[in-house]
């Protein structure tokens, strides 16, 4: 046992000697919510990492949609994808800044362990309807804290947490690896909307602008890599996370063709009255049958609302499982002798 917990120590006295000064140490995490012995083999922020990728509630997001409602094809993103490139982008900043590479990764893996089935459309829906509305970030805090692991949560550290809370709105994270999720997701799902909707026909190379391809690059790994390394660059010695002036106008511009473009696209958002329209029926359902909610959220009926309850199970829901449990709830079934 002792050679294993030098690993642990090992590796916190790499991050002591690697990492620059602006970046967290595990060391100087400031805890869970509930102690807990010290891993072996693993630091703090490791540990998240692994707690978060074998929870179900980040392999239900392989089943989410990002963009498209219900794709057919095998490329276009999902919510777990998505989450992906979110975690490769936010590590490259982080590694580029001297930060900690480990803290990056947990809170990209968790940013969106909170999303609604039906992408944007779905959470809107909730919003509109949940009594103090809804929003995905705030609720990946209820899925770590509250609802992975029959209620216990996951019990991550204050830093993660923080980092998956603010990775959207305008309060920034308190750590440099946490502020860096909030450029690295938009970078990610602007520049993978733009694929996805060119798979899909919705554009074209030649809509976008010329002026912002020829800034941030005509291929997808072009404006990656364009706006990745601008943050590391913008950043360095800043003590804080920021893009240049140039490439963040160009970033807006690039989110408000997409806006136009493809996020407001009759065609390709043809579908989401229909799933918002399924959204506010469960929620309704369950509002006025709440005995019809699963076990594991009658506490929370009990001990918050049956709103509360009634909005945690629609949201972790998938795509299918959505489809499958309204069908079942509205669609005549024959009868049959057994």
């Amino acid at each position: 046992m002792a050679e294993a917990r030098n690993v642990r120590q090992q590796i916190e006295e790499r991050e002591r000697t690697l990492l620059g000064p602006d970046a967290c140490l595990a060391v100087n995490t400031r805890g869970r919510q509930r102690p807990e012995e010290e891993c072996e083999s693993r630091t703090c922020f490791q540990r998240d990492v692994d707690r978060i990728v074998h929870s179900k509630s980040f392999r239900r997001l392989m089943h989410k949609t990002q963009v498209f409602l219900a794709p057919e094809g095998d490329h276009y993103r999902t919510r777990m994808t998505h989450t992906v490139e979110v975690m490769r982008i936010a590590r490259t900043i982080a590694r580029g800044l001297a930060l900690n590479e480990d803290l990056t990764e947990a809170a990209a893996f968790g940013h969106d362990l909170g999303h609604t089935p039906f992408g944007h459309a779905g959470e809107r829906a909730l919003n509109e309807i949940a009594p103090g509305g809804f929003r995905h970030n705030e609720q990946s805090i209820r899925v770590v804290e509250l609802l992975e692991k029959n209620g216990e949560g996951l019990n991550l550290t204050w830093e993660v947490r923080n980092g998956i809370l603010c990775h959207t709105g305008d309060t920034p994270a308190e750590t440099l690896e946490g502020r860096i999720i909030h450029l690295a997701d938009q970078i990610a799902y602007i520049n993978h909307d733009i694929d996805d909707a060119m798979r899909a026909q919705i554009i074209f190379p030649m809509d976008i602008p010329l002026h912002l391809l020829q800034g941030l690059g005509f291929s997808h790994s072009q404006r990656i890599n364009t706006l990745t390394a601008d943050v590391i660059a913008a950043s360095t010695d800043s003590h804080t996370i920021r893009q240049s002036p140039e490439r963040k106008e160009q970033m807006a511009q690039l989110r408000e063709f997409m806006f136009e473009a493809v996020y407001r696209n009759p065609v390709a958002k043809g579908q989401e009255s229909k799933a918002q329209d399924l959204i506010k029926y469960l929620f309704d359902y369950y509002c006025r049958n709440p005995d019809a909610l699963p076990g594991d959220f009658q506490d929370i009926r009990y001990r918050e609302s049956v709103e509360r309850a009634a909005c945690d199970y629609i949201a972790g829901m998938t795509d299918n499982f959505a489809v499958e449990v309204f069908s079942d709830l509205t669609l005549p079934k024959a009868w049959t002798v057994k």
